[in-house]
């Protein structure tokens, strides 16, 4: 077994495990994540330690028990603190705007991208040129702030469309005469 997998995931005060044969179930105040197990994988609640074991005859078995302890934290993690990704639009006349459950873009098309926030995302915009994406599943959070990039990535050549918080974007020199 992995050396990440024979870490047990801690409980916090107040979150609560319900493991059934197909599914873990973190369960803290309003939020809850259901996560799938692995048919090789086995969890068990030891005294507010989730500790992850082998089911014998698996060959995949070695390789899913670091995933799945890693999956596990990262469900406590959310469902505790949450997460959050930070985007920023660099260029003349970008904007972003929130409306409800939309997130409005002007990115320099011709006409304007209008986002739908999926549910358990929150998407705030405290100024026209930063959007905060909030959420308790990391990969959700993660996902719905690399579609938003997607809409107008980083280009080479002024740095211009939206990027990560902490993205450096490294400029190409231009073409000389």
């Amino acid at each position: 077994m992995s050396r990440i997998a024979k870490l047990p995931v801690p409980l916090p005060k107040g979150v609560e495990a319900v493991i059934s044969e197909s599914a873990v179930t973190i369960k803290s105040g309003k939020s809850a994540l259901a996560l799938p197990l692995h048919p090789a994988v086995v969890v068990k609640n030891d005294n507010g330690m989730l500790r992850v074991s082998l089911k014998q005859g698996h060959a995949e078995a070695d390789a899913c028990a670091g995933t799945m302890r890693a999956l596990l934290n990262n469900a406590v993690k959310g469902v505790t603190k949450g997460f959050e990704r930070k985007l920023e639009l660099v260029g003349v006349g970008y904007r972003a705007q929130t409306q409800g459950k939309t997130l409005n873009l002007t990115l320099g098309f011709s006409h304007p991208v209008n986002y739908k926030v999926p549910e358990g995302i929150s998407i705030d915009t405290p100024s026209q040129t930063e959007i905060v994406i909030k959420g308790t599943d990391r990969q959700k959070v993660g996902q719905v702030a690399a579609e938003i990039r997607g809409f107008r990535p980083p280009e080479p050549y002024k740095g211009k469309g939206v990027r990560y918080a902490n993205e450096r974007v490294v400029l190409k020199e231009a073409k000389k005469k």
